[in-house]
């Protein structure tokens, strides 16, 4: 078989199933892992998928709309996912003030959230706030503003009513990063909102599957340095992590769970 019509096997497959590892790239089609990795280079090269550390994925949409109706209780919570959350919600101190995504990480680290220390919390989720009436060791604040279908509120109001605070730490989450281009997201509100947070914030904590990470999404919220440490999944390719510490920010990988 020539490389051209492996290629369009290769993709054939990554459309259809959303995703392809090198392991099975080898075992189909005989050829090395060296070999394997250079078909997915050419095809990201392309626009036709994004590369992982064992694979390769669908390419994600630049314009990721916020969803209308999410319902947390019944989100699938994958790995890396909780890993990430799991580690991120270490680094709270007794009486810090954070922000919390009202994301799918913020619902996430509900269930990691130390319970034996006070805290202040402020989300703009109400599906999130909703969550926190049962921790009698937490001041909650939930952003005021038009709320969305998704329960999140990221409107001019909500953005004046974080603009009148100041974080300890902000736990952010977005559609993409790169060293390049930086964080973005989907709308101009989400955005805006964001970026009054971390503005706001004395320490700088980014939440992103590696999926999103070397990809952009459509609003540039900031500078990728503006983060003091991304915490990201062991899917995380090499050369995007490099790019990222170049620019004086703390990489945390999580590891896969054995």
């Amino acid at each position: 078989m020539f490389m051209e019509e492996r290629q369009k096997a290769i993709l054939e497959i990554i459309r259809e199933n959303g995703k392809i590892t090198t392991s099975e790239i080898t075992e189909m089609f005989g050829i090395s892992d060296e070999s394997a990795r250079r078909d997915l280079r050419m095809l990201e090269q392309q626009g036709h998928c994004k590369r992982t550390h064992g694979g390769a994925i669908v390419p994600a949409q630049v314009s990721v709309r916020p969803p209308k109706d999410r319902n947390f209780d019944e989100m699938p919570v994958y790995e890396n996912y909780d890993a990430i959350a799991r580690k991120a919600a270490k680094s709270i101190r007794e009486n810090d003030i954070f922000y919390l995504t009202g994301g799918s990480f913020g619902f996430i680290m509900l269930r990691h959230l130390p319970r034996d220390i006070h805290y202040t919390i402020v989300t703009n989720s109400v599906d999130v706030a909703q969550k926190l009436r049962s921790f009698d060791n937490a001041d909650v604040y939930l952003a005021g503003g038009k709320m969305r279908q998704s329960g999140s509120l990221v409107d001019t109001l909500a953005t004046e009513f974080v603009r009148r605070m100041h974080f300890d730490l902000c736990f952010i989450t977005g559609g993409g990063l790169t060293a390049q281009f930086g964080l973005s997201n989907g709308t101009d509100e989400t955005a805006a909102f964001q970026r009054t947070v971390i503005q706001n914030s004395r320490k700088k904590f980014l939440l992103l599957p590696s999926s999103k990470i070397g990809t952009n999404s459509f609003i540039k919220v900031c500078d990728a340095d503006t983060f003091d440490t991304i915490i990201t999944d062991w899917d995380c390719l090499e050369e995007h992590i490099a790019a990222l510490e170049e620019k004086g920010i703390e990489m945390v990988v999580v590891e896969e769970p054995s």
